[in-house]
């Protein structure tokens, strides 16, 4: 069995254990790497893990899984251990198992709650993989190099296991649990342990939706589902056939790439979305103000919060609502979720039907003109680079998003 290469804890506020943890992993593995990615702790956990002896990853609170991705980066290639902040057992039968993905289950019973998230997460790794695990909330795993290869990124937040248990059986890699005479600090029936395994329940869910990948290489749920829910029929059209170009588009970009493609999702979103505003408004201008709004805001969706803020600074013109935006705006900014194309071209199908009975005839062509030279304009620049460029536009880019 080869040996493990690093050993990678994610953790947030753990400054009373993280040493305790630490030190015992180095005293177990005393030739191996122990990694803790600091989830934006607001405490002195970077510090006493960095004086226990670990590599500490200073990060913006994020969310599990997205600590667990950048964590991983630091690690060199080989089998690496999975480890809770708070674990307390010997780990050296876990790390010798063998298997692609091996699985800790507690020998004795943990946690307080009701076992709502562990059930809804065992119901979700055999819906969407076939597995009936034992423990698919456990955070302490051994991978392989090629269960690496398979799971990471990993899922956002606290939906990381449940989606790395699904993705590695999907893979055909050996997955497998073990009984292990662990403890950790399990929350309790009180609101803090509520609302925990809430979180825990919500990202799981989400983590086994549809996920796509963000320009830091953080793998996050798609929310344009939501927008598309919020914003009538029309919009949740728009919504599902961006989802569609989410799951199944190909390397094209821009206009020329897809045309040139001919069979593209970004084809049918071309075709499509502008015939949905046609059939909703019953004119021209509908139509083109629908289809331009969509693909512009598309265009934006290339950093956290980009989309929105240009949303949320045209809505109040076009006559749009807010409500939505301002939901997704925090989750968006933090890299906890991404809008994607689906969202992106609902939110633009919302601006552009809404305009339709807000301006003028004269205002609509006005503002189908401004939209054409703004599409022209990002199929030869990029209009990202133009906004980090320009002086007023950068800091507004740039107001909430995390560094």
């Amino acid at each position: 069995m080869a040996e493990v290469a690093a050993v990678l804890i994610a953790a947030r506020d753990e400054e009373a254990v993280i040493a305790e943890t630490v030190g015992a992993l180095r005293a177990v593995f005393p030739d191996v790497d122990v990694i803790v990615a600091d989830d934006g702790s607001s405490d002195r956990t970077a510090a006493r893990a960095a004086a226990a002896g670990a590599s500490v990853l200073r990060l913006p609170a994020r969310g599990k899984g997205q600590a667990l991705t950048l964590g991983e980066r630091e690690a060199p290639a080989g089998r690496i251990l999975l480890v809770d902040a708070d674990l307390v057992g010997d780990l050296r039968l876990l790390a010798a198992a063998d298997g692609d993905l091996v699985v800790a289950a507690f020998s004795e019973r943990q946690g307080g709650g009701f076992g709502i998230a562990k059930r809804a997460g065992r119901l979700l790794v055999r819906m969407f993989s076939g597995l009936e695990p034992r423990e698919p909330l456990s955070g302490q795993r051994v991978l392989s190099q090629a269960a690496r290869d398979a799971c990471f990124p990993l899922a956002a937040g606290f939906g990381c296991e449940v989606r790395m248990t699904v993705d590695a059986v999907r893979a055909g890699l050996r997955v497998s649990e073990l009984e292990l005479p662990f403890r950790h600090g399990a929350t309790g029936r009180d609101l803090r342990g509520f609302a925990h395994r809430g979180r825990q329940l919500v990202d799981a869910l989400l983590a086994c939706g549809p996920t796509g990948v963000n320009h830091r290489g953080l793998r996050l749920p798609l929310v344009g589902w939501f927008v598309g829910l919020r914003g009538g029929p029309a919009v949740a059209v728009v919504a599902a056939i961006g989802l569609a170009d989410d799951a199944w588009s190909g390397p094209e970009r821009g206009f020329r790439a897809h045309l040139r493609s001919r069979r593209t999702t970004g084809v049918l979103k071309l075709a499509a979305i502008p015939l949905i505003g046609l059939l909703v408004t019953r004119k021209l201008s509908g139509a083109l103000l629908v289809g331009l709004a969509a693909n512009f805001l598309n265009q934006l969706d290339t950093r956290p919060g980009r989309a929105l803020k240009a949303y949320l600074l045209a809505a109040p013109f076009a006559g749009a609502p807010l409500r939505t935006a301002v939901i997704l705006a925090p989750y968006d900014l933090r890299e906890m979720t991404m809008l994607g194309d689906s969202g992106a071209n609902a939110l633009g199908a919302m601006l552009g039907l809404s305009s339709v009975s807000k301006l003028t005839g004269r205002g609509r062509w006005a503002a189908i003109g401004a939209l054409a030279g703004l599409t022209i304009l990002g199929e030869v620049r990029s209009l990202g680079e133009l906004i980090e460029r320009t002086p007023g536009l950068r800091e507004l880019d740039a107001l909430g998003r995390q560094p």
